[in-house]
């Protein structure tokens, strides 16, 4: 029984496809898993169910409720921003603070896999002064770093992994989620990111 944090180079790479994917595979094998997503940009109320929200409660095989929407994703923004920008267009605030007892809460209350879905990257800014990456220090839970397959993906995975090795932070792997409409091959991506660090994972996307 664990809790995993995933986090991102940076929005739009795939994040919410990836934990969806794990959530998938662990309840195939039978293994109990919730998945959570604390902050979600974007979010539409009228296209909910389509939205990253709408994806986790799906693969969680959850009814699609507001219950279930509120417990994965309890801060939820319209506008498809960094989570600050976001909220400051609502006349609204992220406590940061309050995210991470959220979290720590839905940590301690587990009975089985929790995947927290960071998403926007893991320096997107949540207020004046903290980040994504700063509710990962306060949590320190093992990481799963997402990327693309898009040019300067690479640059952009060494330069997040820097980031969190200086912190002592540990992750546990990193994911190449293929990026749509990109002319780089996926495979050279993980290979590119392969010589320097490990494990590196490809995820292609669903065709069709």
């Amino acid at each position: 029984m664990t809790a995993i944090f995933i986090t991102a180079t940076g929005a739009d790479v795939g994040t919410t496809f990836v934990v969806a994917a794990l959530v998938r595979h662990l309840r195939q094998i039978g293994r109990p898993v919730d998945a959570i997503k604390p902050i979600a940009s974007g979010y539409d109320p009228a296209q909910a169910a389509s939205s990253d929200v709408g994806v986790l409660v799906s693969a969680l095989g959850l009814p699609f409720t507001p219950e279930s929407i509120d417990h994965v994703s309890p801060w939820r923004f319209r506008a498809a921003l960094p989570p600050d920008l976001a909220a400051r267009q609502e006349g609204r605030s992220i406590g940061v603070d309050e995210v991470i007892a959220y979290c720590q809460a839905e940590i301690r209350k587990r009975r089985s896999v929790l995947l927290i879905d960071g998403g926007g990257g893991l320096m997107a800014p949540l207020d004046d002064r903290r980040t994504i990456l700063d509710v990962m220090m306060a949590l320190r839970l093992p990481l799963i770093l997402v990327t693309g397959s898009y040019a300067g993906a690479v640059s952009h995975t060494l330069t997040a992994l820097d980031s969190l090795f200086r912190r002592d932070m540990n992750v546990l792997a990193i994911i190449v989620s293929e990026t749509a409409g990109s002319n780089v091959p996926l495979d050279d991506v993980v290979a590119s990111i392969g010589r320097f660090a490990a494990p590196v994972i490809g995820l292609p996307r669903r065709r069709g």
